[in-house]
């Protein structure tokens, strides 16, 4: 007499809890391991938002194949067989625990480094990864066959494993990151890993005794209906998977280069795209899908108009909270389309294979293209508009006949608007774009004409804040947007006066005065009445020969403290800021003070371990990601290198302005944990003097009396460094972004 499994398992709980823990387990690894190992890759490449971006592309190619894996295993082989291939691919991939980088692992310096980037991953990673990656398609796809009463329509399981994806990426940076340091955390991965492949056993234990009379007929009818599916069904799957997929790290890549660049924020809009994933493949979808089309386009309008045409002068975390409001609706509406779609579970494989290869594309587009087309980051705003084309809803032929009128005069008027007089301009083409925003609302039913609209409103904002900033030059790296600018200021006799600024996203890294007179002043954070011109002003009858380090360029303005007899070397990570700087058209600090200054490409600390020890008399460090310094440059170790390539009487100047960390706190504990001297000065300008700004800046020395003419001086208000006792000291081990944010 013969028994199946599945006649007594048909309601048992216990099978959906096995499979849903396997799901759940496997996207917690995968949204563990991502954070991880960002992080221990982020210090040989500068701590630039690229680097995630790149991470997200391995991920996300890895993820692609995983699921083509997935798909060919579960078509093309019996149960029985998938179960023998997937058991010793597992074995295969225990070659690469524990994880680590490989040894020697050196990042180019004259070339970019993506490809470096993705091949550094892939050996350290690529075999767990991708084990990893196959579990979410292929565990669905044999639940689908064990015979349960919900076997039919597995898809909720999707919505267990984004929930673990969801649940691991919040508790990297509040749980993790503060108590557990990365050697750790690398072993427990390791461990997590090996209970991921005992709960697969069990799910491939259950599927080895289910029912095995129709499965090779099952298989045939799965290989037969997917050619039924039609291109255009699958087309429309791959955009609505592709637009979130390039939308989440356009707008990744916008808030680091636009709004803030703080690696924190980089997880926000990759867990607003996961919660998505949970809500839509919920049994709620049927009621929320439809309330997320009614709200988009109302949410667009302020959106727009705060955000594009006319930002305000809002906080930060304001801003943010407007895009990151946008960019939920966008991807709930594609997100919610794509689970009404859903297929039979013959196609289950041929679904999930289709939404990752179109967030492999997605991240591609990001990382591989739109870098070397735009000079900016244009690619979200063209992904807003993508995402609005893909709204459900009627075409209008007829539409761009009412469209073209308005638009044509918009457009005319900011043609014939010279950079002169376009203030004059400005007020009424605000009004007018604000206007057409609030039209758009008429067409939300028709997702071309939303779309179209929506898109030549936001074009024409960014072309004309691009021609109120007086942008000389701007460029797109693997680091960020660079952006030279010319601006005017009233001088000390009150006329007006044209000088240059350097942007790196939305900090100023550095300005020079144009005059003959003035072009050789340090200004911004390194002004003579600042920290830096103090410093050297104090010192000025001893540093006749000193060998001086700089670590940032930014537009060259420390060079100016030279003098004849001093060695100088300068550190940039960032090729195109050396182009900058050196190019007299913008910023001529290096051309006229920089005649004995040496230049060094790379990241600082591997730079730094190349020159002799006891070399420098001043290091200073003054590298920003935008406005973030990379958490490497901070660590205890990274202090203990700059103080052995330090002479004994050596001083290192700390720059730490910075509008969201308080960078002190963990400068303070690492100099208190190496019993190093350290004064502080947190400078205001006592009196309007132009492009003199105030600015925050540490020194530390290894004996208390090196500092003591700076601290004694008239020049600055320079004081002990404050204790602190909330926080462990940073070590390449071990960084906590949270406990110092402001």
């Amino acid at each position: 007499m013969s028994h199946h499994p599945e006649a007594t398992t048909d309601r048992n709980l216990s099978l959906i809890f096995l499979f849903a823990a396997t799901l759940f387990t496997s996207a917690s690894l995968m949204f563990v391991l991502q954070p991880l190992f960002g992080k221990i890759l982020l210090p040989l490449l500068g701590g630039s938002p690229a680097v995630w971006n790149t991470c997200m592309v391995f991920y996300q190619s890895i993820l692609f194949l995983g699921y083509l894996y997935a798909h060919y295993l579960s078509t093309r082989y019996s149960r029985h067989r998938q179960i023998q291939i997937h058991t010793a691919l597992i074995l295969i991939s225990f070659l690469a625990l524990p994880l680590a980088l490989p040894e020697n692992t050196v990042p180019p310096t004259d070339s970019n480094p993506t490809f470096w980037l993705l091949w550094t991953l892939f050996l350290a990673i690529g075999l767990p990864f991708f084990v990893v990656s196959t579990t979410a398609p292929l565990i669905q796809k044999w639940f689908a066959n064990v015979g349960h009463h919900t076997s039919h329509d597995p898809y909720y399981l999707y919505a267990a494993s984004n929930t673990g994806s969801l649940i691991a990426l919040l508790s990297y940076p509040f749980l993790l990151e503060p108590n557990v340091g990365l050697a750790n955390q690398k072993s427990y991965w390791t461990v997590g890993y090996l209970l991921l492949c005992l709960l697969i056993a069990g799910c491939a234990f259950v599927l080895w005794k289910s029912r095995q009379t129709t499965e090779q007929q099952e298989n045939v009818d799965a290989v037969t209906d997917e050619n039924n599916l039609s291109p255009a069904t699958k087309l429309h799957w791959l955009a609505l998977a592709f637009v979130p997929s390039s939308l989440l790290l356009g707008l990744t890549n916008f808030i680091s280069t636009d709004i803030a660049s703080v690696p924190l924020l980089w997880i926000i809009p990759l867990t607003l795209y996961l919660l998505s994933f949970v809500i839509v493949f919920s049994k709620w979808n049927d009621k929320i899908h439809p309330l997320m089309v009614k709200l988009q386009p109302i949410f667009l309008l302020p959106f727009i108009a705060y955000a594009f045409i006319n930002p305000a002068d809002l906080p930060y975390w304001a801003y943010l909270i407007l895009h990151l409001i946008a960019f939920f609706f966008a991807v709930m509406v594609c997100h919610g389309e794509l689970a009404k779609l859903r297929p039979h579970t013959r196609h289950l494989t041929t679904f999930y294979l289709i939404m990752s290869f179109a967030g492999m594309l997605g991240g591609m587009f990001n990382t591989f293209v739109a870098p070397f087309v735009f000079n900016a980051v244009y690619e979200y705003p063209i992904m807003i508009i993508a995402a609005l084309l893909l709204r459900p809803g009627r075409l209008n032929s007829s539409l761009q006949q009412i469209i073209a009128p308005a638009l044509l005069v918009i457009a005319g008027i900011i043609v014939h608007a010279t950079v002169d007089n376009l203030l004059q301009y400005f007020d009424a083409i605000v009004i007018s774009l604000i206007g057409l925003t609030f039209l758009t609302y008429l067409f939300r039913a028709r997702p071309v004409g939303f779309a179209l609209m929506t898109g030549a409103i936001i074009f024409l904002a960014l072309g004309l804040h691009g021609l109120s900033s007086h942008t000389l030059y701007q460029e797109r790296t693997f680091f960020g947007v660079l952006a030279v600018r010319e601006a005017v200021l009233t001088d000390e006799q009150g006329k007006p006066e044209s000088y240059h600024e350097l942007f790196h996203g939305t900090t100023k890294h550095g300005a020079q005065r144009l005059a003959a007179n003035l072009s050789q002043i340090p200004l911004t954070y390194y002004s003579r009445p600042g920290p830096m011109g103090q410093l050297f002003k104090e010192y000025d009858n001893n540093n006749q020969a000193w060998n001086i380090g700089v670590v940032g360029l930014g537009a060259g303005a420390l060079a100016c403290y030279a003098k004849d007899q001093q060695n100088w070397t300068l550190y940039e990570i960032d090729p195109l800021v050396i182009d900058i700087a050196g190019n007299p058209a913008y910023f001529s600090y290096l051309s006229q003070c920089a005649h004995n200054a040496a230049m060094r490409v790379g990241d600082a600390r591997l730079s730094l371990e190349k020159e002799p020890d006891q070399h420098f008399d001043l290091l200073v460090m003054d590298a920003f990601s935008s406005d973030s310094v990379p958490t490497h440059l901070l660590t205890k170790e990274a202090l203990e290198l700059y103080f052995k390539k330090l002479k004994p009487n050596g001083m290192l100047a700390f720059h730490m302005t910075n509008r969201h960390l308080s960078l002190k706190k963990v400068l303070s504990i690492n100099a208190e944990a190496l019993h190093l001297a350290a004064l502080i000065q947190e400078f205001k300008p006592q009196q309007d003097i132009p492009l003199v700004v105030a600015t925050d800046w540490v020194v530390m020395a290894k004996h208390a009396e090196t500092l003591e003419p700076l601290r004694l001086s008239r020049l600055g208000n320079w004081q002990k460094m404050p204790l602190y006792f909330d926080m462990k000291p940073w070590t390449d081990d071990f960084t906590n972004i949270v406990s110092i944010w402001k």
